[in-house]
């Protein structure tokens, strides 16, 4: 299993956890962005820098995914695509998002895009909370616990 992330939108927060788990559990990391991202040096971790343009890091990374990786991202149509090639996807604030939840999230975001674009403040996420950020850092453990025992 490899972990794609989303690195254009993901707080250094997520990713300080995520650089520690690779090195922890010796997995591939790949980082994808449309700007340049500063990574520590490791085996496990890597950079992909694409090129500036309207869900260009996005295509990448559904061009990259295989069946059984893990992307973390908050892009519900990213997610929408990478579960559909039979990915695990997980998001910044630790929620698994899966075929059973997809399409909910998917009309709730499209809902709130209908809003913001009729004029109407919908505010934006909350920030990311500690509560968030222990729940991710909980589900990626759980996750690679069970890729190491081959129960993924």
């Amino acid at each position: 299993m490899n972990i794609l992330v989303d690195a254009d939108s993901c707080p250094g927060i997520i990713k300080d956890i995520l650089y520690r788990a690779a090195e922890r559990t010796r997995t591939q990391i790949i980082l994808v962005a449309d700007r340049p991202l500063t990574i520590p040096p490791s085996a496990h971790i890597r950079k992909i820098q694409v090129s500036p343009g309207f869900n260009a890091a996005d295509d990448r990374i559904v061009a990259l995914a295989q069946p059984g990786d893990l992307v973390i991202t908050d892009d519900i149509p990213l997610a929408a695509a990478i579960v559909g090639k039979g990915c695990l996807v997980l998001s910044q604030r630790g929620e698994m998002l899966r075929e059973e939840n997809i399409a909910e999230r998917l009309s709730a975001r499209d809902f709130m895009t209908e809003l913001r674009e009729s004029g109407i403040d919908t505010g934006g996420p909350a920030p990311l909370t500690q509560k968030n950020r222990q729940s991710f850092a909980n589900q990626l453990d759980r996750l690679l616990a069970l890729q190491k025992e081959n129960t993924l």
